[in-house]
């Protein structure tokens, strides 16, 4: 009789045991979401948020399959409504534009996950909330500058990028994507302005979309 109320005890036992753990899971798993919410919350506060911003960048590419990574540079236009001008002047010279439905480059336009769209927006236009919906987010905000890391959950768009590492301080300074085949790309963005309107020929080049 002792020996089965001790196995009875040793079962009861068990499972609070196993209780306890999953509810410390349970709580952890809560208070990282808050955290990363909170960290996500403190880095947007910090954004500037203008309807237009425009800037240089300097790309580089890093293939598996070379050694030395491919340099390009460039000018970059964000409008709130509009989308983004993405214009690589060197080594040669080519022009992307993205809104949040289709990309058009030189070879024509194509569909693009609507994670992938918002990127631009939420990058250059300081909304990083609006990368929830698309990505699970991981971040963290020190004094003189913030760093988030992106997991895409579109299937479609983890078979192109695992990875995207996004970095600054009160401007997005650097964007890092990591390629699903191993390929890397490190963008950093300078000289960022915040004009009130855009010109003639930046308003001919939205107009394609």
């Amino acid at each position: 009789m002792r020996t089965w109320r001790l196995r009875i005890n040793l079962n009861v036992g068990n499972i609070r045991w196993i209780a306890i753990k999953t509810l410390m899971l349970v709580l952890l798993v809560v208070n990282q979401s808050s955290a990363d919410e909170i960290v996500l919350t403190e880095i947007s506060a910090r954004l500037i948020k203008t309807p237009i911003t425009q800037g240089d960048f300097y790309q580089q590419k890093h293939l598996k399959v070379l050694r030395k990574p491919l340099i390009s540079t460039g000018s970059f236009t964000y409008h709130q409504s509009k989308g983004v001008i993405w214009k690589t002047l060197t080594p040669v010279p080519s022009m992307l534009l993205v809104n949040e439905l289709k990309l058009l480059t030189g070879q024509g336009e194509q569909a693009v996950p609507t994670a992938f769209g918002k990127v631009f927006k939420a990058m250059l236009g300081g909304d990083l909330a609006e990368l929830t919906n698309g990505f699970s987010i991981t971040g963290t905000n020190q004094k003189t500058a913030w760093q988030l890391e992106l997991i895409p959950k579109d299937d479609m768009l983890k078979n192109i990028i695992s990875t995207i590492v996004l970095s600054g301080d009160t401007e997005v300074r650097s964007l890092e994507i990591r390629e699903a085949g191993g390929n890397i790309t490190q963008i950093n963005f300078e000289h960022i302005t915040h004009p009130s309107d855009i010109s003639p020929e930046q308003e001919a080049d939205f107009k394609r979309l």
